[in-house]
């Protein structure tokens, strides 16, 4: 299969967290309190996470139905998410 999904829809999401990322180097250079930087991580990973679930549940809904119309395809795919999920 060469065609994959875009994920361009998730590039604000994206962009947004890095401004979050440059807002806690900020916070810490300027030597924040530290309840508050990790209340920035915390809502910095939170919205990683919500990313990541985006992106997987497009892979699920795009690249692993279609892998079911080629059993070593589906097997590979499989096991690229068993990899994933054991990282």
């Amino acid at each position: 299969m060469s065609h994959h999904p875009s994920h361009k829809e998730q590039l604000v999401s994206l962009k947004r967290i890095e401004g979050q990322v440059r807002g806690v180097i900020k916070m810490i250079e300027d030597g924040k309190y530290c309840i508050d930087i990790l209340n920035q991580i915390k809502a910095v990973k939170s919205a990683l996470v919500r990313v990541e679930s985006k992106v997987l549940n497009k892979h699920t809904e795009s690249c692993i139905k279609q892998s079911f119309k080629n059993k070593s395809e589906l097997n590979t795919k499989i096991e690229e998410l068993i990899k994933l999920v054991n990282k």
